[in-house]
């Protein structure tokens, strides 16, 4: 039986953009999950806030709603103590109105811990940061917890976490990248920090190569104002794939604790090998995809979806990484990521060496080399290839199967939403999956190269056709170093 959840001490979260999608989809349902098996003590609050005028019964019947539309199994007696934790305030985040509001709802809980979520357009985490200070909201227990993108480059990046800096202390920041609250991505951490097997084989003497990538069949949907602004390379890789690449290539942290953890990860994005014009031209591929079918009907192509046929946006990004380290050395990382691809799914992919030498005869068969897949979405699991007899067959005849194990299969038991675990760990102050300022602007570092070599690119991305892999050339980007694309599973 899994442990049951401690009770979570008194708490005041309050959301901004209460109304918004990411609430509707994730975190209300995320904070509901935590109810039935009693995470959320007494005292325990949700407090949102948004500019529509609602009373707190309208908003509870907005939240029910959101719940039954997201939460598959609801525990009735559960969903209705969840809900009496919830008030509403109406604050005018643009006209700076509303905040007496707030400041009587929070009057007199100031020795609770007091977390401000602010799932609303970046353009306003400086501007509510701003207002929380001058009415002083922002108590020693307070966090504040902000979604990416963190700017939009590195200049930018910068600025707004000054704004933030200017009234809350770096330990209470906690800037959230859902990726890292996946089951999957945790067990990366225990596969290689738990288990002798693989940490000794965790470097360029036995790794040929390292897969990472993220792919939606979905196309803009509703964000296409704000992703033309925005493209592949921002929203996707310089937060999502290189947190990834980062818990992929660390050295040990010391220990679990948070600043161990953030200490290693900043060492791998210091160093990234940087990206000349000559590399972005030789090792990046970006693509936008054009009118195909995906999940079984036709889509448009983005252009279409956008409405403006100049755009250059890109919908799909794939990279070659190079890590200037003792333990990465010459071994490359495959980035990729896009929208309207073949299939919906996340997956790291640790490519071993061929093997030194076989023993065995012509006739036994090709020797695959080993393949060690972790698979954050769809399905979570870990699954390793390996070789073994044929079985029944009288002659040693080899034959490469996959050692799978799904964590949903195998534990039987549901696993939490990355949101459940983020929430709660950033209620307990713990910053272990959150990033630090130091890894956001130096990912940005980085970033900004691509961002200002491909700025001066007169030719659109490449173009692909929705339902597929993305454009040719990245199949020609890593099939030029004898490499192929972890494609055959999907």
């Amino acid at each position: 039986m899994p442990n049951r959840p401690a009770q979570s001490d008194p708490f005041d979260l309050v959301v901004f953009g209460g109304t918004g999608d990411l609430a509707h989809r994730k975190l209300l349902p995320s904070l509901y999950h935590r109810e039935p098996v009693g995470q959320l003590g007494e005292g325990a609050r949700i407090i949102a806030v948004s500019r529509r005028p609602l009373s707190d019964d309208e908003y509870r019947d907005w939240a029910r709603k959101a719940i039954c539309e997201h939460v598959a199994d609801i525990d009735q007696d559960a969903l209705e103590r969840f809900l009496a934790r919830i008030q509403y305030v109406s604050v005018d985040v643009a006209q700076n109105t509303g905040w007496e509001t707030l400041e009587q709802t929070l009057a007199g809980r100031e020795g609770v811990v007091r977390a401000f979520y602010l799932s609303v357009s970046p353009d306003f985490f400086g501007p509510i940061c701003s207002s929380l200070g001058e009415h002083n909201l922002v108590t020693e227990k307070s966090r504040v917890t902000i979604e990416k993108p963190i700017g939009k480059n590195g200049k930018s990046a910068h600025t707004v976490n000054e704004t933030i800096g200017s009234v809350f202390k770096e330990h209470q920041i906690f800037r959230i990248d859902h990726y890292l609250g996946k089951e999957t991505v945790q067990n990366l951490m225990a596969l290689r920090f738990a288990n002798v097997l693989f940490e000794p084989l965790w470097n360029a003497a036995h790794i040929d190569h390292v897969q990472i990538t993220v792919a939606e069949t979905l196309g803009v949907e509703g964000r296409a104002g704000y992703y033309d602004t925005a493209g592949a390379l921002r929203d996707m890789v310089q937060n999502h794939l290189l947190q990834l690449l980062c818990l992929v290539a660390m050295e040990p942290p010391e220990s679990m604790a948070p600043d161990s953890v953030r200490d290693e990860k900043l060492k791998v994005l210091k160093a990234l090998h940087p990206m000349s014009a000559e590399m972005v031209e030789r090792n990046t591929v970006r693509g936008q995809y054009r009118a195909g079918a995906s999940a079984g009907g036709a889509v448009k192509g983005y252009l279409d979806e956008l409405g403006h046929p100049d755009s250059h946006t890109e919908t799909f990004v794939a990279a070659k990484v190079d890590i200037q380290s003792w333990r990465w050395a010459n071994v490359p990382f495959y980035l990729r990521t896009g929208k309207r691809l073949a299939a919906r799914v996340s997956e790291i992919t640790i490519q071993f060496k061929d093997l030194p030498h076989s023993i065995f005869l012509p006739g036994a068969g090709r020797i695959a080399a080993n393949k060690l897949v972790i698979r954050l979405q769809p399905d979570e699991g870990v699954k390793m290839q390996v070789m073994i007899k044929d079985p029944g067959s009288s002659s040693m005849r080899l034959r490469e199967v996959p050692l799978d194990m799904t964590f949903a299969e195998a534990f039987n038991v549901r696993q939490p939403d990355a949101y459940e675990r983020l929430i709660m760990d950033m209620i307990r102050g713990n910053q272990t999956l959150f990033m630090r300022r130091d890894e956001v602007e130096a990912a940005w570092k980085w970033i900004d190269p691509i961002l200002e070599h491909w700025s001066h690119l007169k030719e659109a991305p490449k173009p692909y056709t929705s339902g597929t892999w993305g454009p040719s050339a990245s199949i020609a980007l890593i099939e030029r170093d004898g490499r192929t694309w972890h494609d055959e599973s999907y």
